[in-house]
């Protein structure tokens, strides 16, 4: 079978260019709420910081109801509150929405784990010279769990890439939805090969930039 690129090519130039959009928005906006709420999972634990056992309580319930589902049943699940908040269930902002909700809880769980490894010790030294909570959270928690925090923030964005290949579902175009209708449905397998290849190769990027980040700062 002939693959007619010189009419595909647009189209896989702007599934490319969905596909980063929609990684970069849920990586930008996931990142920073789910930095908030794993913070806010470790700081308010017994012993914490913002000791807080209801809020704490209530912060752990919700990140393990949300993130364990499949984010296809997440898709179908959220679709009254994607509506009342984008204006429709279908296109490229309603699957963004919910992949920036799958990945704010997904990302507060690896914050709290890499927060965990932070030496105590140092921080009850911070307090006992009069440092306030804000500024241990911003000047040594967060910068002493930077490298671990760099990689498991790597292993989210593959994941996002993951489930961005899933937003055709609901019309929200991409490679994954680039490679479902004009290769698996048509039995064309060389468009199917051919966006495979581009997501593995952006994955390796994603991958070998945040070994490398995570080095640099492991280093200092």
């Amino acid at each position: 079978m002939h693959t007619d690129w010189e009419r595909l090519r647009p189209m896989l130039t702007e599934a490319i260019g969905t596909t980063v959009y929609l990684v970069l928005i849920t990586f930008v906006v996931g990142g920073l709420i789910g930095l908030f709420l794993g913070t806010a999972l470790y700081t308010t634990r017994k012993g914490g910081l913002l000791a807080n056992a209801p809020v704490n309580v209530l912060l752990n319930v919700l990140v393990n109801i949300v993130r364990p589902i499949p984010f296809l049943i997440l898709l179908a699940a959220l679709g009254p509150v994607t509506l009342e908040v984008v204006g429709t269930t279908i296109g490229t902002e309603a699957a963004a929405f919910v992949m920036i909700v799958a990945a704010s809880f997904g990302i507060a769980r690896i914050v709290e784990q890499n927060l965990v490894t932070v030496d105590p010790g140092v921080i009850e030294a911070a307090r006992a010279v009069g440092a306030g909570p804000l500024r241990i959270i911003l000047t040594l928690l967060v910068p002493e769990a930077l490298g671990p925090l760099i990689l498991g923030y790597t292993f989210v964005v593959i994941a996002i890439v993951d489930m961005s290949a899933m937003a055709g579902i609901v019309g929200g175009g991409g490679l994954g939805d680039f490679a479902l209708v004009y290769g698996y449905q048509r039995f064309d397998w060389q468009v199917t090969v051919v966006a495979t290849l581009i997501i593995i190769v952006g994955v390796q990027g994603i991958q070998f930039l945040g070994n490398w980040l995570a080095r640099k700062v492991l280093r200092r």
